[in-house]
């Protein structure tokens, strides 16, 4: 009883989150519509109001988007170990989604660096693995400053877990936040994500990716300094590639 209570509760929450998302975007395009039929505009205005909606509705397509994105987790069985995706030309992909992301918002001014690390191959679901690293760098990008740095690489560790990373130094999340990050909506600050194109839910997937392949999300941050993000994965899932 006490669990289809929490359950529906917890429901109620998505819901209600949902539609406040879908909402505000909606209530900006009216207005804007609204504007458009009733009130003489230069062209220059009409572009700039047409620019505003249009942006508005790619935020709800993000949204709709990451939606489907977590139903489809949610609701297939975890990948197995059949196929290999090489990790270089997986963090390649999202690396240049990643650098065309900044060239939007920071006008190719924001330093992405990408740092290689040994040849390998891991075990899953490429379309997977390739959002959630699109997530996190794409979370570093928008909240790093234009003139920031975001760094992304992989590397081996000693007991044969392979370790995705994404470091910003950006202005960094406090310890109380950290526990809650990967909750669906959470935001450490409404306003800044919304402003950033943000949907709440980018976390949310890169956890489901990591537990689906049997591995986990780290996240290590400090206020002022800047936050690390690390997607490990666990042995069985990699292999080193012989480059010979």
């Amino acid at each position: 009883s006490d669990l289809i209570e929490l359950a529906e509760a917890m429901r109620r929450d998505f819901v209600a989150n949902v539609s406040h998302e879908i909402r505000s975007p909606l209530t900006v395009i009216s207005g804007f519509i609204e504007t458009l039929q009733t009130l003489p505009l230069q062209e220059d205005e009409r572009r700039h109001y047409l620019a505003l909606m249009q942006q508005q509705a790619q935020r709800m397509q993000t949204l709709v988007d990451d939606l489907l994105t977590l139903s489809r987790l949610e609701g297939s069985p975890a990948p197995d170990d059949s196929q290999w995706v090489d990790v270089a030309d997986l963090l390649d992909e999202a690396f240049a989604q990643a650098q065309a992301l900044a060239g939007v918002l920071n006008a190719g001014r924001q330093l992405l660096a990408r740092v290689p690390g040994p040849a390998a191959e891991v075990a899953g679901a490429r379309s997977e693995l390739l959002s959630a690293l699109g997530n996190l760098l794409s979370n570093a990008v928008r909240y790093t400053p234009a003139d920031g740095r975001v760094e992304a690489g992989w590397r081996l560790l000693g007991e044969g877990d392979l370790e995705f990373f994404v470091t910003d130094n950006g202005p960094g999340i406090a310890a109380e936040h950290l526990p809650r990050l990967t909750e669906r909506f959470y935001r450490v600050d409404r306003s800044r994500s919304r402003d950033s194109g943000g949907t709440g839910l980018g976390l949310a997937i890169v956890k489901h990716v990591a537990q689906r392949h049997g591995g986990q999300l780290l996240i290590d941050s400090t206020v002022g300094v800047g936050s690390t993000f690390r997607l490990r994965l666990p042995p069985a899932r990699v292999r080193a590639r012989d480059l010979g």
